[in-house]
C-alpha cells in the first residue's frame, strides 16, 4: 500500500522554512484549540497582540502573543482535521515555537465519561493518512509521553477529575459505523478525534513537544448518537475552564513558577 512507503528524509521538495520565516519575539510555547467560540473567549480573557499569520488554503490564521502569569505565550486557533492541523503546526514551528499545548473536543466511546470532563490520550489508533508521512507504518502511536505525568500531577493538585486512555483518530467523521466503534472499543479506545495521532507523529518527527488533551463532547456509546456539548456554543463556562488549564500548563512547561487556578 502507498501509505507503507514511509520516507524518513527530513528535507522534502517543499519545506515549511521555504514559505515561513522565523518571527522575531515569537514565544517558545503556544496554546491552541479548535473551537472558534472558545478561542474568541480566550482572546477576550487573556488578551493578545497579533504578531504573525499562517495561510492554510483559503484561510488566514492569525497568531497572537499574550502574557499569562508573567510568561509570554503564543495563541492561535487550529484548523479541524489532521492534514490542515499538521500543516499549520509545521508553520508554527517554523516561526519559532518549540512547545504546544493543544486542546479540543472528542467523542466518547464510554458513556460513563462525563460530558465536558478532561481526557488525556496516551496512545492513538492511526485511522488517518497524515501520520504515515511522519512515522513508519503502525496501527498505533504513543501520545504525550513527555508531559502526561506532569499534567496529571497538576490536575490532581487542583482536584480536577480526568480519564486517561487510547483515542481513535479518524478522518471519516461520517464513517464511524457501529461495527467500527465496537472494534475500537475492543482495542481499548475510550474516545474518538480527528488529529491526535497525526499531531503526535509530527511532533516526534520534528523533535518538538506537543501536549494534547480533550474535553469530552458527543457520546457514541449508545443506541442513538447523543450530541451532548459538541456545539461550539454549548457549556462555554466548562470549556473556559479547559482553556485555563491549557494556559496554566503552558506556563508550567515553559519552566516558570506556577500558581494553579481553575
Amino acid at each position: 500500500m502507498v501509505l507503507e512507503e514511509f520516507d524518513d528524509a527530513i528535507r522534502a521538495v517543499v519545506n515549511p522554512d521555504d514559505i515561513v520565516a522565523p518571527v522575531e519575539g515569537m514565544p517558545k510555547t503556544a496554546v491552541t484549540c479548535f473551537a472558534s467560540e472558545t478561542f474568541g473567549r480566550m482572546l477576550e480573557s487573556f488578551g493578545g497582540e497579533k504578531i504573525a499569520e499562517s495561510r492554510v488554503a483559503n484561510m488566514v490564521i492569525p497568531v497572537y502573543k499574550t502574557v499569562h502569569q508573567g510568561v509570554e505565550l503564543a495563541l492561535f486557533m487550529s484548523d479541524v482535521g489532521a492534514p490542515p492541523c499538521v500543516a499549520l503546526l509545521e508553520d508554527i514551528f517554523a516561526m519559532g515555537v518549540e512547545k504546544v499545548v493543544m486542546f479540543g473536543t472528542c467523542g466518547v466511546l464510554d458513556a460513563a465519561i462525563a460530558d465536558c470532563s478532561i481526557i488525556i490520550p496516551d496512545a492513538a489508533i492511526r485511522d488517518e493518512g497524515t501520520s504515515f508521512h511522519y512515522a513508519p507504518p503502525s496501527n498505533e502511536i504513543a501520545v504525550n509521553t513527555k508531559y502526561i505525568g506532569t499534567f496529571r500531577e497538576m490536575l490532581d493538585h487542583i482536584g480536577c477529575a480526568y480519564t486517561v486512555g487510547k483515542t481513535w483518530t479518524t478522518d471519516g467523521i461520517y464513517r464511524e459505523t457501529k461495527a467500527k466503534v465496537a472494534r475500537r472499543k475492543e482495542a481499548g479506545c475510550i474516545c474518538v478525534d480527528m488529529e491526535c495521532s497525526a499531531v503526535a507523529a509530527l511532533a516526534q518527527f520534528r523533535g518538538k513537544n506537543v501536549f494534547q488533551f480533550f474535553y469530552a463532547a458527543d457520546n457514541l456509546d449508545a443506541e442513538v448518537w447523543d450530541k451532548r456539548s459538541l456545539s461550539n456554543t454549548a457549556k462555554l463556562p466548562e470549556k473556559d475552564k479547559a482553556a485555563l488549564l491549557a494556559m496554566d500548563f503552558a506556563v508550567k512547561i515553559t519552566g516558570e513558577e506556577q500558581v494553579f487556578a481553575f
